[in-house]
């Protein structure tokens, strides 16, 4: 897919803005608290905790504040949070899953919802849009780590499946419940990873030009602008040219 490594690039790039970056790392070290609460607070002893605290660290999220993190959930924080996922359709019918984490499910889902509606989308039903995504493993690296055969051989090696490789870097898919062992393995050949997560790989997508790129960054960004928003993906298809115009 075309646009989805270059609008991760513009994301990355935005989150730079210290506004931007301060609720990133609150809704990574949310992530974190829960993360640690449900399970060990050592990461090693913890799948879920060591990937939340890898892609904060990907995120240049400072040591302190993940060890603040990892406290909070022996205090107790983090009881409260419940994990939902909202599905829905943005601007020209693009698939949209919004995964949040929040201590109120009424007020969440009236923000959620009102923000589709603001921004030309409508929330539907669980369900009504998933099938067009599969849960996966996301392992990312930098360009620079190899070329794209050596990335290939390395991820067949680890057991992956998928292999997306373009000038903005390297994307390895994998099962959701073998991310774990395949991201370890890959570490062993390749070195540190820029990022691993699990991921909605969509399935099927929608090709959008640049008015209808601009109106579903509009929806995106409103519903990442929302605290208990963690996470939003989307199905949307864009040619190199439409992107480079953003």
């Amino acid at each position: 897919m075309a646009g989805h490594s270059k609008w991760a690039n513009i994301q990355h790039r935005k989150g730079r803005q210290d506004a931007a970056r301060s609720k990133l790392f609150s809704k990574l070290s949310k992530e974190i608290t829960v993360a640690a609460k449900m399970g060990d607070p050592d990461p090693e002893k913890n799948p879920r905790l060591r990937l939340a605290v890898k892609e904060a660290k990907s995120q240049s999220v400072p040591k302190d504040v993940i060890e603040r993190a990892i406290k909070k959930s022996a205090a107790g924080e983090g009881d409260d949070y419940e994990e939902i996922r909202y599905e829905g359709y943005g601007p020209n019918g693009v698939a949209v899953i919004v995964e949040a984490m929040t201590d109120n499910r009424n007020r969440t889902a009236s923000t959620v919802r009102s923000t589709f509606t603001k921004n030309g989308g409508n929330l539907g039903e669980t369900g009504s849009v998933g099938f067009m995504f599969d849960r996966k493993g996301e392992v990312a690296y930098q360009v620079d780590i190899g070329d794209a055969d050596t990335v290939m051989m390395a991820a067949i090696e680890a057991g992956a499946e998928d292999v997306e490789s373009t000038e903005e870097g390297h994307l390895i898919y994998c099962a959701d419940s073998d991310l774990h062992e395949v991201s370890g393995a890959l570490e062993a050949e390749l070195g540190e990873s820029e990022s691993t997560k699990l991921v909605w790989k969509p399935t099927t997508t929608t090709e959008l030009d640049l008015e209808g790129m601009q109106k579903l960054m509009k929806l995106v960004d409103a519903l990442e602008d929302d605290d208990d928003v963690q996470r939003v993906t989307t199905n949307f298809e864009a040619s190199d040219e439409v992107m480079n115009q953003l």
